[in-house]
Formats: C-alpha cells, sequence, structure tokens
C-alpha cells in the first residue's frame, strides 16, 4: 500500500522510519518532510493546511491513507476533509481535536466525568483575574486556551509575573485564543500515557517521560521537549489501571457521548504523586520527542495496526513491545527556546557510524547543495535502544561528541531520576 505521513519533524521521521520496515509498504509520502525523510520517503512539498491539493495529490498517487503527525492540520479538520473524499485518516475528528485545541473543553469533560485535574477557573478577560491570583498559593499555571506552539503554559513563581503573563495572553499574545485558564501547580513526577483507538475499541501504546526544560536539573525554560526516554519507570500495574479506569475511558466515552468517537493517538501528560495519577494534558497525536523512543521500542508492524483501526478491529491485535529501553536526546540550536538562534551548517554528518539500535531523527534541519543545516531550534534527536537506560544514554552521548556543529547545545542528563 501507499501511505502519507504529515509533518515535518523528528516525529515525522522516527514514524516514516517505522514503516519503511513494513512488508506492506509500497511507497511512502511525506508531506512536506525533511532532510531525514528524504532518504526514506518521498518528500512532497504541500503546505499541511492546503487541504485541497493534498487531496488532490493522494488521488493522482493513489494513496488512501494518511498518518497525521502534528496537532494543527487536525485541529483544522484534516481528517474531516480528506474521509468525504474517501481517504482514511490515521487522528482524530475536529471535534475530538479539542482535547488538545482547547483547555476548557477538555476541563469541562474532567469536571463532568469527575476525571482528576488540577483545581482550575477559566477566564475570557482580565476582569477578576488579580482578585483570583491574591487568594492563590505560588507557583501558578497560566495555560492559553487554543494552541501555542508548545509555549502556552506558564509556571509563574510570583502573582505578578502571573498577572502579567494573563495580560499578554488576554492581549492577543497567541493567535489561537485571547482565553485562559489559571490552575493550581500539581507537585509529582510527570509521565506520558500513550493509547491508540480505532473509534469502538483502544489498546495501550507506550509510556514515556519528557524532559521539557532547557537546562540539566529540570532547570530554566519550558521547551518542546529536551529529550525523552521509555518506559516510564513511574507505570505499575494498579497505577495504570487507575490511569484507564479515571482518565482515558471516561474521555473516550465523553466524546462517544458527543457523536465523535476518538480515532489515532491519544497522549495523556500525567502527574503522578503517590501512585495516583491527574490529569495536566491532553495532546492528539504522538508526542515530540516522545514518538522517536517509542517507534524505537515498537515490534508490531505499524502499517497493521493503522489497517486494523481502519477495520475497527484493534481489539483483535497484539501490539507487542521490545523490553529494551529507548532513550532520545535533542540537539538544538544554542539560544533556544529564545528567538536569537540562527541557521548553522551541520557538518559531516554522513560520516557518524551509527551501531544496531541506533539512530539520528532529523527535526529542524533543511539541506542546501548537499550540506545540511539547522533551521534554529530543535535539529537533530540522538536516539538509542538498550538493556541499560544508563548504556543507551551512554550511547547517544558518544554519537552527540562526534557531530560536527559549533552551534549544537543539548542536554547530558536525560532520563537522571531513573538512572540515578
Amino acid at each position: 500500500m501507499n501511505i502519507a505521513v504529515i509533518g515535518s519533524g523528528g516525529r515525522e521521521h522516527s514514524i516514516c522510519l517505522k514503516l519503511s520496515q513494513s512488508p506492506n509498504i509500497k511507497k511512502i509520502f511525506c508531506i512536506p518532510g525533511n532532510t531525514g525523510t528524504k532518504k526514506i520517503a518521498t518528500n512532497i512539498n504541500i503546505n499541511i493546511l492546503d487541504f485541497k491539493k493534498i487531496s488532490i495529490f493522494l488521488k493522482q498517487n493513489n494513496t488512501n491513507t494518511v498518518f497525521v503527525g502534528p496537532e494543527v492540520p487536525l485541529v483544522n479538520g484534516i481528517k474531516n476533509y480528506l474521509e468525504k473524499k474517501n481517504i482514511f485518516v490515521f487522528g482524530p475528528s475536529q471535534k475530538a481535536s479539542q482535547l488538545e485545541n482547547s483547555k476548557s473543553f477538555t476541563k469541562k469533560i474532567c469536571q463532568k466525568y469527575k476525571i482528576p485535574t488540577a483545581k482550575y477557573r477559566f477566564f475570557k478577560s482580565m476582569a477578576g483575574v488579580k482578585k483570583y491570583i491574591e487568594k492563590m498559593s505560588t507557583p501558578i499555571v497560566i495555560k492559553a486556551d487554543g494552541l501555542a506552539s508548545g509555549k502556552g503554559v506558564s509556571i509563574c513563581n510570583s502573582k505578578i509575573r502571573a498577572i502579567k503573563i494573563c495580560k499578554e495572553i488576554s492581549e492577543g499574545k497567541f493567535k489561537s485564543s485571547k482565553n485562559f485558564i489559571i490552575e493550581e501547580f500539581l507537585t509529582g513526577e510527570e509521565a506520558s500515557y500513550f493509547i491508540i483507538s480505532d473509534g469502538k475499541d483502544y489498546k495501550f501504546f507506550g509510556s514515556a517521560q519528557d524532559h521539557k526544560r532547557i537546562g540539566e536539573g529540570e532547570t530554566g525554560l519550558n521547551t518542546g521537549g529536551m529529550g525523552a526516554y521509555s518506559p516510564s519507570y513511574l507505570m505499575n500495574s494498579i497505577l495504570e489501571k487507575k490511569i484507564k479506569k479515571k482518565i482515558i475511558e471516561p474521555t473516550l466515552l465523553a466524546l462517544k457521548k458527543m457523536h465523535s468517537p476518538f480515532t489515532g493517538i491519544l497522549y495523556a501528560g500525567l502527574i503522578i504523586k503517590n501512585n495516583d495519577p491527574k490529569l495536566i494534558e491532553y495532546n492528539i497525536r504522538l508526542g515530540d520527542p516522545e514518538s522517536q523512543v517509542l517507534m524505537m521500542r515498537l515490534k508490531t508492524d505499524l502499517v497493521k495496526i493503522i489497517q486494523f483501526c481502519k477495520n475497527k478491529k484493534l481489539k483483535n491485535l497484539n501490539i507487542n513491545w521490545d523490553n529494551k529501553k529507548a532513550i532520545t536526546i535533542v540537539a538544538a540550536s544554542k539560544g533556544y527556546p529564545n528567538n536569537n538562534t540562527k541557521i548553522s551548517e551541520i557538518k559531516d554528518l554522513h560520516k557518524i557510524r551509527l551501531r544496531k539500535n541506533c539512530n539520528i531523527f532529523h527535526a529542524g534541519t533543511i539541506d542546501r547543495d548537499s550540506k545540511i543545516f539547522s533551521t534554529g531550534g530543535r535539529a537533530l534527536n540522538v536516539t538509542c535502544l538498550n538493556n541499560s537506560l544508563k548504556q543507551a544514554r551512554n550511547n547517544c552521548l558518544n554519537i552527540l561528541k562526534k557531530i560536527n556543529w559549533k552551534d549544537k547545545y543539548y542536554r547530558k542528563d536525560i532520563g537522571w531520576r531513573v538512572i540515578n
């Protein structure tokens, strides 16, 4: 079969690699793709929000299955559009995508179905904000209500800063929404829990722990993710049962009752304390860089999984995982996540010899005249699989040392909690 992958990051590179390992694949198109995907797929330069052009291309190239990587096309209704053209989209509908697009939508579901989450209040303006914040203890969490490219959450250690962030959002800092949520700060450890659903049934689709902060020891600014490992060491049978019964299943039930059953991958960002989970947020797709470690550990044919979802027979499929641990470390441009980064050359990447169970996934890279350049943000994801998480990290760090790029920055402590 032919399949198209929408997106251009490290997540999409890892998805393309896993798809390419299937005997059922004839051709992979990546729209628009990146420097890494072009080696295993055909990159197609179409805007990911130009659904009409995408549809025409897919029809012309006998492709009736699409795997959507990023959230923006899903939130804008790519599934609704393409499925009217008889093209199956592995991902949720526009309405179900509100789980990620609207914090207030998700919080209302949590409230109605008693899903454990942080206490919060929704605001459409600055009216009452100062009075509400004055009653809170710090830190205080401020969340923009719409999509914000991973920059919509602020953890404020002072009430003055919390009010300032609220004012910035209400004045239009993010194009998606001027609304915001103020919520309590939850203590504990974060975990990422993934499920896959065909709209009728669901299956566990891996766990991971992401490292959002730019600095080692979880310090500094929040980023899109500086690394991740899988499986999460926090997981155990009792905790997993609580996650399913208290969080995942009520959410899927809520969407069914709204006549928008969830299809695709649902990612629950959780905080775990005393073996009890609370929901921080939902993402309606694979995380990035969590996808990189999950795709390294996934043993079941990804094409087969997608076909079973398409035919709504997921309950008949066993999804198998490698028992080894996987870790990925992000190499970003110096200065990230601020906007003072620059395009710079990554030299001689092809000369690095990778051992078995190691990969370099491209994220923010471009190639010009047979040279590879970073685009100014997260550029590469070095990912390794090993029986020992510490050895997997050492293997990643050895590769990173060999990358000839003067502007590279990466954390050396990914996985520190469990390794230490």
